[in-house]
């Protein structure tokens, strides 16, 4: 997030001595895009570089489904069932060259910590809390936060309970994860007053420094570093979050999704009025409980549109989503570029006496094709392509659920 902070100790000026309980200090500068993006400079007590041992474990790249076959799915995530920690739970189940979507439903603590060397990863947590902790401070997480964590932070998550579920968008394609620029003053300045969210919605990280001691591994510690489509092994004889301080622009932060302020109108707003985050070739939207389009004659749930330039995902967290039957909480839809798609057959009639919504949804719409992996066909329902057919509309299942789940009247 680009504005500035300052935790802990650090010098008046970069790049001189810095004293610390009378040992020097070493300086390490955590930025992307060579020297010219957004950046900050964190002070170690022993020097990053000293590592006691490395290795690569195991390759991790998801292998897709290669199909030219051109329909709308309904992955049922729900069905998932808790496996593994918070990095080895999750499961790709949509990605192309810019984008990894995954799901994940955790049952263990992580073992070791961990550094994404290759992706911006930008996290909805549906339902679960716990603890982020990083090389630049600790982040409480909580149900419907964003949890956004730059590329190459060393972080650790821990959740209070086991089952805790969420979503991670991973940018891979050299993109980092920021607020849209028309939200901001010059594009990259302070947050305009009227965006739908600004700098006191960002909930930065804090102190304390350092890493959980079970995070050590046969006395050392142990980072898993995924870089080049593998996890790779890296063990210290120091802690790695051995900081006393840093400063700059560059760092972790959570931010609520129901924090969003929700643009309405007298008719209805695209879906760009919903937009959270942007990276290279994607974006994400969040759709919040908000008032409905408040026209007499308004149609009040979105009308049908072609996407001729992007696969939209959608996530379904909490609530009741107007426009579609047969979705329930951990729904994820896939409506790919060529395709119309809109409001299911009698949604717009039933919600013409609506004047709210207590949705909440994600969404991710990408500029490049998202294919699916096996494990995404395994939870597929296979009825969602023809559930716009009024003779069929009601195959959905289940049936009678179904439509509760939604606020529609059969």
């Amino acid at each position: 997030m680009s504005f500035y902070i300052a935790r802990g100790s650090i010098p008046h000026k970069r790049h001189v001595r810095h004293m610390v309980d009378g040992h020097l200090v070493f300086e390490e500068v955590f930025g992307n895009e060579g020297f010219s993006g957004t950046m900050s400079t964190i002070y170690h007590r022993h020097p990053p570089t000293a590592v006691e041992s490395c290795e690569m474990s195991r390759v991790v790249e998801p292998t897709y489904v290669q199909e030219r076959a051109l329909r709308m799915r309904h992955l049922r995530t729900q069905n998932l069932r808790p496996e593994g920690d918070p990095i080895t739970g999750r499961k790709v189940l949509l990605g192309n060259a810019d984008v990894e979507i995954s799901m994940c439903v955790a049952k263990e603590s992580m073992p070791t910590l961990y550094k994404n060397g290759q992706a911006d990863e930008c996290i909805f947590l549906q339902c679960g809390s716990g603890l982020l902790t990083t090389i630049f401070g600790r982040l409480q997480m909580h149900a419907r936060d964003f949890v956004v964590i730059p590329k190459g932070t060393i972080y650790r998550m821990d959740f209070d309970s086991p089952g805790a579920r969420f979503v991670t968008m991973e940018f891979v394609n050299g993109s980092h994860v920021q607020a849209p620029p028309r939200y901001r003053q010059g594009g990259v300045g302070q947050f305009l007053e009227n965006s739908p969210y600004c700098e006191r919605d960002i909930r930065p990280p804090q102190g304390p420094f350092g890493t959980p001691k079970s995070a050590m591994v046969d006395g050392l510690y142990e980072v898993i570093v995924k870089a080049r489509g593998a996890l790779h092994s890296f063990r210290y004889a120091h802690d790695p979050m051995d900081i006393v301080g840093f400063d700059g622009v560059c760092w972790p932060y959570c931010f609520h999704a129901l924090d969003f302020a929700p643009i309405v109108g007298q008719l209805h707003q695209p879906p760009p009025v919903h937009q959270v985050f942007e990276g290279h070739n994607a974006v994400i939207c969040c759709f919040c409980p908000r008032p409905l389009d408040f026209h007499p004659e308004a149609i009040r749930v979105p009308y049908a549109h072609s996407n001729v330039d992007s696969d939209e995902v959608m996530f379904y967290a909490d609530g009741h989503y107007t426009a579609r039957r047969g979705v329930e909480e951990g729904s994820m839809t896939l409506h790919p570029l060529g395709i119309a798609h809109g409001p299911h057959p009698g949604t717009v009639e039933a919600t013409m006496d609506q004047h709210s919504t207590n949705e909440l949804a994600v969404m991710c719409d990408t500029f490049r094709p998202l294919a699916p992996t096996q494990e995404a066909i395994s939870i597929e329902d296979p009825k969602y392509v023809s559930s716009w057919r009024p003779q069929t509309a009601n195959l959905l299942a289940p049936t009678g659920e179904a439509f509760a789940t939604v606020g529609v009247k059969a």
